[in-house]
């Protein structure tokens, strides 16, 4: 073979490693960016059930599950599996368990039945339906136009003329909105629940993948226009991870919405804003560890997001408004880091609540009570 048949053979072997690298930044990247129902929100693992001990009257269960980080966190969380989810509380210490196993209270089985085998995880979204058959509260399903189309939506209404937007976050669906539903309806504060791109019933975005809230803030945008056509004299973005970013870069004035005027502050639950970290932490769990930088490298080609994007973007000097900022210290996949940063470049408008032990975008989970009455002190003027 002469030096030309040589240089061929290099460069196609080259061309060919250089087409399995980029297939497998973009396969590393669909994993983590594309969101489907049914699967483990992020960070967390499949479990398994390994014993049941049913409640009696007033008295609750007990459910054995594998030993691992998240069944031993405090709290009160969901438990979805295949045709389940149930509701465990918190760890039981004085009943016999193997120690690679941890006993949870089952507090209640809302669709399927538990059983030893089944594979399970944990979510912060505690209840499944909509807000009449869990909650008991009555809604409206309405539908808000978006820039892709039609976004499904729950308005609970309430006596005020704030209204509260309530945007789910990475893993979880409008379903997650309903652990404060309870509480804001007792505050008589109109809430609209909003589905967003990608969502069960709504538009799919481009390519099918998520872009951390860079362009799905646009649907919360159109959420605050529905409000105020419907009566909403100011508003209130609350949102959870990727929800929080939404509602962040939507009440920011200049580069926000158009009526940015109108929103009266923002709880920011877990705000994710270093996408790279996040892709990192959610791809350790579904991965290659050699696969993380390219699936960092296919995102950004893909989204078009630089690696500092989020974080320029969500500029704390454009807000205008109040802002609660509530943070887990154990949180996997948004670093507090960023929201101690946030809030200490502008700490006459945004205060940091963080809580111990408390996940990805589960801090209400952790501390219902002291969750919801920070809630009632930051709510309370702007109602």
């Amino acid at each position: 073979m002469g030096l030309k048949g040589v240089a061929a053979v290099a460069a196609t072997t080259l061309i060919g490693a250089g087409a399995a690298v980029v297939a497998a930044g973009r396969y590393a990247g669909d994993a983590v960016l594309r969101t489907v129902p049914g699967l483990p929100p992020p960070g967390e693992h499949r479990l398994t059930v390994h014993d049941i001990t049913p409640g009696s009257g007033a008295t609750a269960g007990t459910i054995t599950l594998t030993r691992a980080p998240a069944t031993l966190r405090p709290g009160v969380y969901g438990l979805a599996g295949r045709g389940l989810h149930a509701v465990v509380g918190d760890v039981v210490a004085d009943v016999s368990h193997p120690h690679d196993c941890v006993v949870r209270r089952l507090e209640r089985v809302t669709h399927g039945a538990p059983a030893p085998g089944d594979r399970v995880w944990l979510t912060p979204q505690t209840h499944r339906g909509n807000p009449r058959d869990a909650l008991g509260l009555d809604h409206a399903d309405v539908e808000v136009p978006g820039e892709l189309g039609p976004l499904p939506a729950w308005f609970v209404p309430g006596a005020r003329d704030t209204w509260v937007l309530a945007v789910h976050g990475l893993g979880t669906t409008r379903e997650h909105t309903m652990v404060v539903l309870p509480f804001l309806h007792r505050q008589r504060l109109p809430v609209l629940a909003l589905s967003y791109r990608g969502d069960p019933g709504a538009p799919r975005p481009a390519h099918g993948i998520s872009h951390f809230g860079a362009r799905e803030w646009r649907d919360l945008d159109a959420a605050v226009r529905y409000a105020v056509r419907n009566g909403a004299r100011r508003v209130v973005l609350y949102g959870w991870s990727t929800g929080a970013t939404m509602a962040l870069l939507t009440a920011l004035r200049d580069t926000g919405s158009a009526l940015s005027d109108r929103v009266a502050g923002v709880v920011l639950d877990a705000p994710l804003l270093d996408w790279p970290a996040a892709l990192g932490a959610l791809a350790a769990h579904r991965l290659p560890a050699a696969l993380i930088p390219l699936a960092v490298r296919a995102t950004e080609g893909r989204t078009g997001l630089a690696p500092e994007g989020l974080l320029a973007a969500a500029d704390p000097t454009l807000l205008d408004v109040p802002a609660l900022v509530v943070h887990g210290t154990d949180d996997p996949v948004a670093p507090l880091l960023h929201s101690r940063e946030l809030a200490a470049r502008r700490p006459e408008l945004i205060t940091l609540r963080t809580v111990r032990g408390a996940g990805h975008a589960a801090s209400w989970n952790v501390d219902p009570t002291g969750y919801e009455e920070a809630l009632r002190r930051f709510l309370t003027p702007l109602m």
